[in-house]
């Protein structure tokens, strides 16, 4: 008689069944839009043919969840890898970065890719869709997978083996005979895989991906001009760093040469800054108002001082404005449909106050700023007046500058519209590229226990709550911006890693929070650790981590 163990459903459902049964067997998914990808097994996020070998609690992951929606994406990516070396034999594919439901690369070989080479690796691959082949985890010695990847070679693989993965074995995915690695689970075959399309954009390809809320249909494709463009500027950044994967950057932590690598990227933030600063002094007779935004933890504060230090040596003087001391009393604070305050509505800030101060400031007359009480809810009295000279300017740094609701009394000739965020410049290697939101995840987790004693689980479980916030107030109006900045330093995650790691470490495999603080956890043990005693006083890391010069 086979052994049995008791499994776990969401509802509190609990059935008994022979040991070595796979997740898949218990779930009984399908292969559409909307059935489970994967799951979570006693707090592990798992592949639907994983067996099971004692009591577990699953929880299924379809497309809509955020962890089901990262399997999708990688797994496309991992068949447009496959269909990619079945049309061009020696081709190498850069997986380079993902923009909400695309994800961009480039491939190379020995032409220039066209229009027509992309629609034959879009065709081949609804051929491996339609033939439903499995994907396979096979479980290596290290040995073996750099065999494998130098016979490919595959020198980003190699450098991700020597100097991130410290590990005897190293879990491989293998399908229609050819082997890589990804991190993190995938789709049990093919045939799951069914909605997608590419696009060209030269030089390179566009994978377009469900709707995260609609995810039976695909969404039109978005031009994103100016996001697109920062995303150029930051790989060219990396050029001049000569750091092109984890692995590298590895390598100048461990070979001591990281050193040139801090100086250097802090000095291309610095020139960004003072060209930004020199744009807005060249338009200063009608330019007066600056308008900051982007998402939490992008390190807008430490941008805005840096940006008025570069103003103030052209002569200028700026004077900070910060929307969140225009809220409104928190009784009259708008509510969510789930009866929470919605403090990141536009309608949670007194707009028609703060458009009456900046138009009484720009006639020359003077006010006097309030000063927001947290504590108390109320908006108070500050005693702090303020009054514009020939020589001023004004910069208003909130999460809703760039909509014009903000601002609709003030003409947009006057006013120069920045977007700062942290877009991660940094790839494991040729096919993994990073959660965009995981450096400002873990800022935002190391600064609220830093200055405020929040724990990792407060951060981890409000996080979605922002996303939710930034998806419907901020990243609509990213591309109103004049410019854009990067404020992820591509050395960054190294330096986060000594603080984060304790804090998720402290999280308890009973929290709703531990599924996530695992993954994050996993991923942080590719990185070397980096000492910060080369880090400026300005950076925009020590925002986050301390020693900052502005606090």
């Amino acid at each position: 008689m086979n052994e049995k163990i008791k499994v776990t459903l969401p509802g509190n459902i609990s059935k008994e069944v022979d040991i070595e049964t796979t997740t898949l067997e218990i779930i009984g998914t399908g292969k559409k839009a909307g059935q489970p990808l994967a799951a979570i097994v006693n707090g592990e996020i798992v592949e639907l043919y994983r067996r099971l070998k004692a009591d577990s609690n699953i929880v299924p992951i379809n497309i809509t969840d955020r962890i089901g929606y990262s399997i999708y994406a990688r797994s496309i990516s991992y068949m447009f890898v496959l269909a990619a070396h079945e049309v061009f034999k020696d081709a190498s594919v850069v997986i380079d970065h993902a923009i909400n439901n695309e994800i961009y690369g480039e491939i190379f070989c020995d032409r220039e890719i066209d229009e027509k080479d992309i629609l034959k690796i879009k065709e081949k691959m609804i051929e491996i869709v339609k033939s439903d082949d499995i994907i396979e985890r096979v479980k290596v010695r290290k040995e073996e997978a750099e065999a494998i990847f130098k016979s490919y070679g595959a020198n980003d693989k190699l450098s991700l083996l020597k100097n991130a993965l410290d590990y005897e074995y190293v879990n491989l995915y293998k399908c229609r005979g050819m082997y890589d690695y990804f991190y993190g689970p995938m789709v049990p075959s093919t045939g799951y895989l069914e909605l997608f399309d590419v696009m060209f954009m030269k030089p390179g390809f566009i994978i377009m991906l469900p709707e995260k809320k609609e995810i039976d249909k695909l969404p039109p494709f978005r031009h994103l001009p100016k996001l697109r463009s920062v995303y150029k500027e930051t790989k060219k950044w990396a050029k001049i760093l000569e750091v092109s994967n984890l692995g590298t950057i590895n390598e100048k932590i461990e070979t001591g040469k990281i050193k040139d690598v801090i100086l250097v990227a802090e000095a291309l933030h610095e020139k960004k800054i003072s060209q930004i600063a020199d744009s807005i002094y060249e338009h200063r007779d009608k330019l007066k108002v600056v308008l900051i935004a982007g998402p939490s933890s992008s390190g807008k504060t430490t941008f805005s001082n840096r940006l008025s230090i570069q103003l103030k040596v052209l002569g200028l003087e700026p004077h900070n404005i910060e929307a969140d001391n225009y809220f409104v009393d928190r009784a009259h604070t708008p509510l969510k449909q789930n009866g929470e305050p919605d403090f990141e509505s536009i309608k949670a800030v007194d707009v028609e106050l703060l458009n009456e101060h900046l138009t009484e400031l720009l006639k020359g007359n003077e006010i006097e700023n309030p000063k927001y009480n947290f504590i108390t809810g109320q908006r108070e009295a500050s005693g702090e007046k303020y009054k514009m000279t020939d020589k001023s300017i004004l910069i208003v740094e909130g999460i809703h500058a760039l909509n014009e609701e903000l601002t609709p009394t003030i003409p947009k000739e006057s006013k120069y519209k920045i977007y700062v965020s942290a877009l991660t410049q940094l790839n494991l290697d040729n096919h993994n590229s990073m959660y965009v939101s995981d450096v400002r995840t873990l800022r935002r987790m190391i600064r609220d226990n830093r200055s405020r004693g929040n724990d990792a689980e407060t951060t981890l479980i409000g996080w979605p709550s922002v996303r939710e916030g930034e998806e419907k107030n901020i990243f609509p109006y990213q591309e109103e911006a004049d410019i854009m900045f990067n404020s992820t330093i591509i050395y960054e995650m190294s330096v986060l890693k000594k603080y984060a790691e304790p804090l998720l470490k402290e999280i308890k495999s009973d929290s709703p929070a531990f599924t996530e603080a695992t993954r994050i956890l996993k991923l942080l043990r590719f990185f070397q650790d980096l000492d910060e005693k080369y880090i400026p006083q300005n950076s925009i890391i020590r925002e986050f981590i301390g020693g900052s010069c502005f606090e």
